[in-house]
């Protein structure tokens, strides 16, 4: 059994992660990544021209990939948009183990049976 002070200390850690996900704000699942384009520069047949970087947003929907493409700008927000998101799932995953956690040694469970001899 679990002593009052330990339970209050997961109680209370339980209460700092609904304020962490109070705290979020857009979400958004998927990855962002920078893509650079190289050609052959035409006026000189042994350099090749970079351009980018471009952005793209993937992400599943229905099963299937989608890709869109983004400005910079873009891929700035919906970058904090999927940190969002992945911060909202830790923080979720640790208010479950709490929770087993404050449940299973605040509530009284069934006694085992003895067993026979």
């Amino acid at each position: 059994m679990e002593s009052k002070k330990v339970i209050r200390q997961w109680e209370n850690r339980y209460e700092t992660l609904k304020t962490r996900i109070r705290r979020l704000e857009l979400l958004l699942v998927g990855t962002i990544t920078p893509r650079m384009d190289r050609r052959p520069d035409p006026k000189r047949p042994t350099a090749v021209k970079h351009y980018g970087p471009y952005y793209q947003w993937t992400f599943k929907e229905k099963g299937k990939t989608k890709t869109v493409n983004l400005t910079p700008q873009q891929a700035r927000l919906f970058g904090q948009a999927i940190r969002n998101h992945r911060t909202l799932e830790k923080t979720i995953l640790e208010m479950r183990k709490l929770s087993l956690k404050i449940l299973l040694a605040t509530t009284k469970g069934v006694t085992p049976r003895t067993r026979r001899k």
